[in-house]
């Protein structure tokens, strides 16, 4: 133990040390990725908006979906093999130049049917454009960051946008059929939100995703905007895309999540963590080498022999059947004597009172005694008490003798 306790402080003094060193130096670092994921908090996620959708449209059910919009929309089609038919508004925020040519072809056909598609992203993917007859262009902001927001028909004042190093916009599109519903400003206003009729539905087209982040959500009244734009939409099922989200983000990686993870995030915690860790192992260490191994203590086997016979004769006593009773004495009894003495039981005559005499070293005329009243017994149908008692003391007098 002296040569352990020295190793002992030196690691305890290491931990404390470099905790201290790196809670000095370590400088908390915000994730700046817009991922847009529902399930993020961080500043360029969407949970406080997915959190909140539930509420905008309280009245209807609001999904979340998983799948590609192909294999999920064909799936709950009339024809489908789903739990319902998918109707009502498709919300996809970010990433959707993932989406395939077959899954656009399904989100435009539940448009044509009568729905309502929301798609805010920095660009589309080329088939929407060719098939809206939009396209995208953006300006930098060399100047400050800084963008300004605002919505026809909605009576709010122009939303700042800051952390904005350039403003996407519509360049070309059908101003007779396509009708402009917001704009963003840096030098001058560009527009940023259509709306596009397509067959029996609608289709919404903004490019600035990062207003509906957590980071702008809950900064200034900025919130004010994302209601604004979710006030265009009928009331109606919501349906709102993940698929891309679970899949990758801009840069390639997948968000990863852990039930560990906000708190490893917190310094003081994840040393507190590490320092218990470190010290259990430790204790397993040293504690293991002096503590001696529980003896396990074996019961011995109890014999309940006595305690079957006593209750078996107490069974037939308390039913006065002294006949049974007196036949499992003498059957006992004279199975015993083969066992032990080898002599054949099957005539009780005065030979077997001999050789019993003889093998026992008992008195000829105490065999007889006993011997004759086991005949008496045999030959009786009617027992009474008296007649097990006086059997019982013949036989243990043969024993005790």
């Amino acid at each position: 133990m002296k040569k352990i306790l020295p190793v002992l402080i030196i690691l305890v003094a290491l931990v404390i040390t470099a905790s201290v060193v790196i809670g000095v130096k370590r400088t908390k670092t915000v994730d700046w990725e817009e991922s847009f994921d529902e399930k993020s908090n961080k500043p360029y996620g969407v949970s406080v908006l997915y959190k909140e959708l539930p509420k905008l449209f309280k009245d209807y059910k609001v999904r979340t979906v998983y799948h590609q919009p192909a294999s999920y929309l064909k799936a709950n089609s009339e024809d489908g093999y789903g739990e319902h038919i998918a109707e009502g508004t498709y919300i996809i925020i970010g990433n959707s130049d993932y989406l395939e040519d077959d899954s656009i072809d399904e989100l435009l056909n539940f448009v044509d049917a009568g729905n309502t598609l929301f798609l805010s992203d920095y660009y589309f993917p080329q088939k929407i454009h060719d098939t809206l007859d939009v396209s995208v262009n953006f300006v930098e902001n060399e100047k400050d960051s800084i963008s300004y927001l605002s919505l026809k028909h909605v009576n709010i004042d122009d939303i700042k946008l800051d952390r904005n190093a350039s403003d996407q916009y519509f360049s070309e599109f059908d101003s007779i059929n396509h009708t402009v519903l917001g704009h963003s400003k840096i030098d001058y206003k560009h527009t940023n939100f259509l709306q596009v009729p397509f067959g029996k539905g609608t289709v919404f087209l903004h490019t600035e995703p990062k207003a509906f982040t957590n980071y702008h959500l809950l900064k200034e009244e900025r919130y004010k905007y994302i209601e604004g734009i979710l006030s265009y939409l009928p009331d109606n099922h919501v349906y709102f895309d993940s698929y891309t989200k679970i899949q990758t983000g801009y840069d390639g990686d997948v968000e990863k999540e852990s039930n560990l993870g906000w708190f490893l995030e917190q310094l003081s915690f994840k040393w507190a963590w590490f320092t218990a860790i470190i010290f259990g192992i430790l204790f397993m260490i040293f504690n293991a080498k002096r503590r001696q191994r529980i003896i396990r203590i074996i019961k011995p086997l109890q014999n309940t022999t006595v305690a079957f016979v006593k209750t078996v004769s107490n069974l037939y006593f308390d039913t006065k059947d002294h006949k049974n009773l007196v036949d499992k004495k003498i059957t006992y009894f004279l199975e015993k004597i083969r066992r032990d003495l080898n002599l054949n039981t099957d005539v009780l005559d005065e030979e077997f009172i001999e050789k019993l005499a003889s093998k026992t070293g008992k008195k000829k005329d105490d065999v007889k005694k006993l011997v004759n009243y086991i005949n008496l017994m045999r030959s009786k149908n009617e027992f009474f008490e008296e007649n097990l008692i006086k059997l019982n003391r013949h036989i243990e007098a043969f024993y005790s003798k």
